[in-house]
């Protein structure tokens, strides 16, 4: 597909070895410019000129001395992500392909609603979890992405969205670092992205209105539960051990039960009083009536319960997966047997499956760089576990 050009416009393709000031958080960006020889107050000037005006030059920051302009004109640059492509679907819903270099790309998501407008932020290039109903799982990992190029992707889609909409006014509402990549397996670039994001001097986004996803890495969920608390939401897709060691293969370091204690504990830093629970629907693998059941005892019983609201999420086929969509009569069933047990239950409204922009289908083009194609191949040939059937032992849970 051919860029617009005004996508591009202002972005270096060239490695630029001078230092990208959006790599940093207020707190870096002040530090920096004091290692320039300027007081820290620089920092939030510079700081309001990048973010919220979306400045590309130091020459448009008309309150900034000539001096320090200089300074940063020799040393510094405000480095955005080549755009690949841009994807517009039916709903309004819009998908950009962004170059990485090393012939890697990832995706970024811009869904307009009537109440609210969310970008879909990308964490890393590919993704090592491998879950079996995620088409970028299926590519393998490249990479983890800078904190500059996490933050690059709001930062060119706000800015972008402003000239078209011709206001000055935020547009995007809600972050939802739901994108290629498991966030907390790049926690150190993750939360100066998160802190970006969440600084008045930058877009302003409330803690309840910016929101990680995680598979489960459980030592990271306690880590940002202590220095970014931010909205939280699981990706579960099963109510047993077994079945989610299937799906979701971080489940054999981190299982069930270990992964409700963390929410429990991330319950008391988090901005909502509540985890949201995302649960793809497969059919016929864990879409049944017993599969609610079991979801309802596990989020119920376990130590008394955690408080919750469980996402029911139609599932996008990809021939590689094997797996196919649960009909929409069975998860309306689903939903409401768990909405009949007191469980806040809503179901995810497909979004930009035109473009290939819905969940799970981000995946970009890029190469399968982890041979993960053998090993999803191999997974397909075990038969999933019956559902009544959950033990399993220690040893059978480190093979």
């Amino acid at each position: 597909m051919t860029t617009p050009p005004e996508l591009t416009r202002g972005v270096r393709p060239e490695v630029d070895r001078r230092v990208n000031l959006l790599d940093f958080d207020l707190e870096g960006l002040a530090a920096y410019c004091e290692s320039l020889g300027e007081k820290r107050f620089r920092a939030t000037q510079l700081f309001r000129w990048i973010h919220q005006r979306g400045a590309r030059e130091f020459g448009q920051m008309s309150d900034l001395a000539k001096s320090l302009r200089a300074k940063l004109e020799a040393r510094a640059c405000i480095e955005g992500l080549t755009v690949l492509s841009q994807q517009e679907s039916a709903d309004g819903t819009i998908k950009w392909l962004f170059d990485v270099g090393g012939g890697n790309a990832v995706e970024s998501v811009y869904i307009p609603e009537d109440d609210r407008a969310t970008l879909c932020v990308s964490s890393q290039a590919g993704c090592a979890v491998g879950c079996r109903f995620c088409s970028t799982g299926h590519q393998g990992f490249a990479r983890n992405l800078t904190t500059g190029e996490i933050v690059a992707q709001l930062w060119f889609a706000e800015h972008f969205l402003r000239a078209r909409l011709a206001t000055t006014e935020r547009v995007i509402s809600n972050v939802v670092m739901m994108g290629m990549g498991e966030p907390l397996q790049n926690y150190s670039a993750l939360v100066p992205a998160l802190r970006v994001m969440l600084d008045d001097h930058g877009y302003g986004l409330s803690r309840r209105r910016l929101t990680v996803s995680t598979s489960g890495v459980v030592p990271m969920m306690d880590r940002l539960g202590q220095d970014c608390p931010v909205a939280l939401a699981v990706s579960l897709h099963a109510p047993a051990d077994v079945l989610r060691d299937n799906l979701v293969p971080l489940n054999r370091k981190y299982p069930l039960a270990e992964l409700l204690d963390a929410c429990r504990r991330y319950l008391a830093f988090a901005p909502r009083d509540f985890i949201t629970f995302e649960y793809c629907m497969l059919d016929g693998v864990n879409d049944q009536p017993e599969h609610a059941a079991q979801l309802v005892a596990l989020l119920r019983g376990h130590g008394g319960g955690v408080s919750c609201k469980v996402n029911l999420i139609p599932f996008n086929p990809f021939p590689a997966s094997g797996l196919t969509r649960s009909p929409h009569q069975r998860v309306l069933a689903f939903a409401k047997q768990l909405s009949d047990a007191g469980i806040v239950t809503t179901v995810r409204k497909t979004r930009g499956d035109d473009i290939d922009a819905a969940c799970g289908q981000l995946a970009g083009d890029v190469r399968d760089r982890t041979r993960v194609d053998s090993r999803i191949a191999r997974q397909r040939t075990v038969m999933l576990t019956p559902v009544h059937d959950t033990a399993i032992t220690d040893n059978e849970r480190t093979q």
